[in-house]
């Protein structure tokens, strides 16, 4: 065999193993664009599925915002980034990613933000659940759920409650504000069952 048939047999063999591995890699390409497309199909899907059970049940709502006056005459607006209300129970409101403000006769504003929260579009009581941190006059409260109820005129913080202020840190179970007599009883557990009541508009003439 003479050196340029070599040639021509190694060339034919280089080109036959190239064309190989293209095809092959091609191949492997193809199958794993089909794989992804059925998973990103799958998912898609349950999604959809998702957001049509729900729909089938109630209403979704985007970026919501109620506002109003509470029984006492206090301003409020609440924000939602996502809402959810049931057919089956209309004047429930399913909410995440919740802010709400409350703006008091006195000139006070106290503002909460939550994970979750129920709003009573018929009662105007709110519930608020996870990572729910207020701020009020200066101070910022750090708790696990709120309850501020419009038919008893009474916002009650509880599980886990830090208060930081100027003053320091408190650690309490339980905070408990009574809108209409401007009081607020603190109860913790954690040293010695202490309970105590605070009269605002007394604290309030004796800071400034």
């Amino acid at each position: 065999m003479t050196g340029r048939k070599k040639k021509l047999i190694i060339i034919q063999i280089s080109l036959l193993i190239i064309g190989s591995l293209i095809i092959l890699f091609t191949y492997s390409d193809l199958n794993f664009s089909d794989k992804e497309k059925i998973i990103t199909t799958e998912t898609q899907k349950r999604v959809d599925e998702q957001l049509k059970n729900e729909s089938q049940d109630g209403d979704i709502f985007f970026n919501i915002e109620y506002s109003g006056l509470d029984l006492a005459g206090n301003r409020f607006i609440l924000k939602s980034k996502e809402a959810f209300n049931k057919k089956s129970s209309q004047e429930i409101v399913d909410m995440k990613s919740v802010e709400a403000f409350f703006y008091f006769k006195d000139g006070t504003v106290l503002k909460i933000l939550s994970d979750r929260g129920i709003y009573n579009n018929k009662t105007l009581d709110m519930n608020f659940d996870g990572n729910v941190i207020a701020k009020y006059e200066g101070s910022e409260l750090f708790a696990q759920k709120a309850e501020y109820s419009n038919s008893k005129s009474f916002l009650m913080i509880s599980n886990e409650v830090k208060v930081k202020d100027y003053r320091g840190t408190m650690f309490a179970d339980k905070l408990f504000f009574d809108i209409k007599k401007q009081t607020l009883n603190i109860t913790s557990t954690k040293n010695g069952n202490v309970n105590a009541n605070v009269n605002l508009k007394w604290k309030k003439v004796l800071e400034s």
